[in-house]
């Protein structure tokens, strides 16, 4: 009988802690003017909007440059990734005429030589186009997949390399998120990137991420897609819907001093990027029908690289968005029949119908990245030795606030991947959650507009900082 007793008075203890959670605050929540809308019905039309068959489409086109190999024709009108950059120039300038000139059309190149991949010298050549923020232009969110194929010699620039789902797939996802989202206005700003160079070394990213410096860009996310396009995997699953978010843990560019901080408050997985991948899977549960986000906690796989990490080594949040499911046989490999198996990346290995979600699960995202307000800064936290846990946060002003109508601290408990609860706590920078003792949850804040958008959820401390 004891034991029964002992095991009700722990029972009791837990469901006290858990209503002490989800009542923290409520005496002051009375007080708050409402909370902003949580559903956003223009982010479900945005879904709705994004066309599978404008996908193949834009797939087909690229498929039919040949090959996109970063070495490859650059003169040619039909043939290599020359024609296949200046094609997509065009459909971003046709986007941007339906738009009234809403997106500021541009390359951004380096030339490269010397190296393993890239032996003589050559020119990088990205694609991007700006639909520039309302309040806060140099707020930026990036999109971005990747121009170049290649077969199975990667120095191989002359045979047919289709590069269907690796990675026309992720170029197509670009293209059309920029056809939905270009008829809103937004506070931020985005770019639609087509980056080169990826198969030869990353170069592309790395050119971008170094622009976006030069330009005094504040990069507060970077969305790689990476192939999205294939459901059929090495594995013999097939699975259209299951996403993969590939999100680094502590930062590259964090300092000796904040890896001792760091150890002692936490925040091994709750850097920027992180938090990002934890929003995105929130939005996909939201807004994206039958799509399931898995947080993959890697800045890729394993032992393999894509063009978010470029942005990630100069200290900007990015992450890699692509299918649950690859299939070896279809990437970097030359188009054949072996043993009844088709090797070779052609059109017959993407789903257009699953492209489509992973690019609905793009646009909700930078939609509601580029409409947010103004990420909170300087986050701190306290609460030692104290049953109560207090954090504070800059409150901004300018013209990049006028769409702020508050913020929202959230709390897990330690072992949680995603924030289990919640407190909209107004326009303030600070707040204290009575009764939530800060040596058992990880804790954050994300800033909300008056429409209701949110940023992602900032972490206190160097580990969780998006910058200012």
């Amino acid at each position: 009988m004891r034991r029964i007793h002992l095991f009700l008075g722990s029972m009791a203890l837990f469901v006290a802690t858990a209503d002490a959670a989800a009542r923290a605050g409520e005496e002051t929540q009375s007080q708050l003017p409402p909370a902003p809308p949580a559903e956003q019905p223009v982010l479900h039309e945005m879904v709705a909007e994004v066309s599978p068959v404008r996908l193949h489409h834009d797939v087909e086109t690229l498929v039919g440059f040949g090959t996109r190999h970063t070495l490859s024709e650059t003169k040619s009108p039909s043939r290599g990734i020359g024609a296949a950059r200046r094609w997509i120039e065009a459909e971003f300038r046709r986007i941007s005429k339906a738009c009234g000139g809403c997106l500021e059309v541009r390359t951004v190149s380096d030339t490269v030589s010397g190296e393993k991949r890239i032996p003589e010298p050559t020119e990088i050549v990205n694609v991007i186009a700006i639909q520039r923020g309302t309040l806060d232009p140099k707020r930026v969110v990036i999109v971005s997949g990747d121009i170049d194929s290649r077969v199975s010699d990667v120095m191989d620039a002359t045979s047919d390399a289709p590069g269907a789902n690796d990675n026309a797939s992720g170029v197509a996802g670009v293209l059309e998120a920029a056809r939905v989202l270009s008829h809103h206005r937004f506070a931020g700003t985005i770019v639609y990137a087509a980056l080169s160079g990826e198969e030869q070394g990353l170069y592309g990213g790395r050119i971008l991420a170094e622009h976006a410096l030069a330009q005094g860009w504040r990069v507060k996310a970077m969305l790689n897609n990476d192939m999205i396009g294939n459901i059929a995997g090495i594995d013999g699953v097939i699975d259209n819907t299951t996403a993969r978010v590939f999100s680094e843990g502590t930062r590259a560019t964090e300092t000796p001093r904040e890896a001792r901080i760091r150890r002692f408050t936490g925040g091994e997985v709750d850097s920027p990027s992180r938090n990002l991948a934890r929003l995105i899977d929130r939005l996909a549960d939201r807004y994206v029908p039958n799509l399931d986000v898995m947080m993959i906690y890697r800045l890729d796989r394993f032992g393999r690289g894509g063009h978010h990490r470029p942005f990630n080594e100069k200290g900007m949040p990015a992450v890699r968005i692509m299918e649950a499911h690859e299939n070896y046989t279809r990437q970097h490999q030359d188009v054949r029949v072996e043993n009844g198996i088709h090797y070779g990346d052609t059109i017959e290995g993407v789903d257009f119908g699953y492209a489509a979600k992973l690019t609905a699960l793009n646009v909700v995202t930078l939609a509601t990245l580029a409409a947010a307000p103004p990420f909170p800064s300087g986050v701190k936290i306290s609460g030692a030795v104290s049953p109560d846990t207090t954090l504070h946060w800059k409150l901004p002003a300018g013209r990049a606030v006028e769409n702020l109508a508050g913020y929202r601290i959230y709390w897990r408990l330690t072992d949680q991947p995603q924030w289990q609860w919640s407190r909209w706590v107004g326009r303030t920078d600070h707040f204290t959650l009575k009764n939530i003792v800060i040596d058992n949850y990880f804790f954050g804040v994300a800033s909300v507009s008056r429409e209701g958008f949110e940023s992602p959820v900032v972490f206190p401390g160097p580990a969780g900082s998006f910058g200012e």
